[in-house]
């Protein structure tokens, strides 16, 4: 039996990075023998340390989200008009974030992340690509492609600002704009500091959409270890700052042996860059026969996106290439 059934796993309807499983029983190896780049994690992640026995044994108390809030205020800049809800990772306040209002038409300028769009046709809502809507989703920087949006883009009654690639380019965030009724920004931590399976992300606006969100999300909803890790990582600002410098490096250095074998720049951010090249599903077949995992997009025969490769896997992306 194909423990890879698509008609039978929800999680496989749509198209994201990650998906190894599905790499090796086509290429093979273990998971231990390949590099995923088709994600835009940073590849060096955070030195978890200080977890304790009851951080896992014990039901989270109010005393360690009001911990990871106040250090999420003050790494994020937050306004002190707009309140922050932590919650298990990006994508689960994305789900519930059609709910916040009546439904609609909701503005999504592709090509963006699709589990926006997915949100809010789950709920009825009506995608529209330019026009006014009751909604606007914008992912800033976008993902793949890294656009940068403005203040003046923040338009409708409902604007939902996906900020989770934001932290490599701090000096972009519209966060200031999160006390403004309407704004909904989100953060999201795996991303950045490295450490996606710890399952954490932020929303954060005013206090009246945040407690209706904190209705739909529940109580004790983000773990113990997360909020230890959590709080931890955003209160380590040399670490950010450092690492912010050594992602800008490792970019510019994927970009050059990229653009080597042939391959042209679009855009991206420092954690995930995005290329154009002349078969998009041939280069990561090519790189896949070298246990390297990349990213390609079912609207594009030529876009391929790649992540920063670990400190030891650079000589195989150039070999593989």
């Amino acid at each position: 039996m194909n423990t890879l059934d698509e008609d039978l796993d929800p999680r496989a309807v749509r198209d994201h990075g990650g998906g190894l499983d599905k790499a090796i029983v086509k290429y093979g190896g273990q998971r231990t023998d390949w590099i995923d780049l088709s994600t835009g994690i940073n590849p060096h992640a955070y030195p978890v340390s200080g977890l304790t026995a009851g951080d896992w044994a014990e039901l989270p108390d109010h005393g360690a989200f009001e911990r990871l809030s106040d250090a999420a205020r003050r790494f994020w800049n937050v306004p002190q008009r707009a309140a922050i809800l932590p919650a298990p990772g990006a994508s689960a306040i994305i789900a519930r974030l059609p709910a916040l209002t009546a439904m609609g038409t909701v503005q999504i300028t592709p090509p963006t992340y699709n589990e926006h769009a997915a949100a809010f046709s789950a709920q009825g809502w009506k995608i529209r690509q330019d026009a006014p809507s009751d909604a606007r989703v914008i992912v800033h920087p976008n993902n793949p492609d890294g656009r940068i949006w403005q203040e003046s883009d923040v338009s409708a009654p409902l604007t939902v600002i996906d900020e989770s690639f934001c932290d490599v380019m701090p000096d972009k965030s519209l966060i200031h704009l999160a006390d403004r009724p309407g704004v909904i920004v989100l953060k999201s931590f795996g991303k950045f500091w490295g450490l996606a399976g710890v399952r954490l992300g932020f929303a954060i606006g005013r206090p009246d959409m945040i407690s209706r969100l904190n209705d739909l999300t529940g109580p004790w909803s983000v773990s113990g270890p997360a909020l230890r890790v959590g709080t931890q990582a955003l209160m380590d600002n040399r670490w950010a700052d450092a690492t912010c410098a050594r992602l800008a490096d490792e970019a510019s250095r994927l970009d050059a042996l990229v653009t080597r074998k042939g391959a042209k720049v679009i855009g991206g951010t420092s954690l995930f860059r995005l290329y154009q090249v002349d078969n998009a599903a041939h280069w990561q077949g090519r790189l896949a026969r070298s246990h390297i995992w990349s990213r390609i997009f079912p609207y594009s025969e030529t876009y391929l996106r790649l992540g920063l490769p670990p400190k030891d896997g650079w000589n195989r992306l150039e070999a593989a290439l």
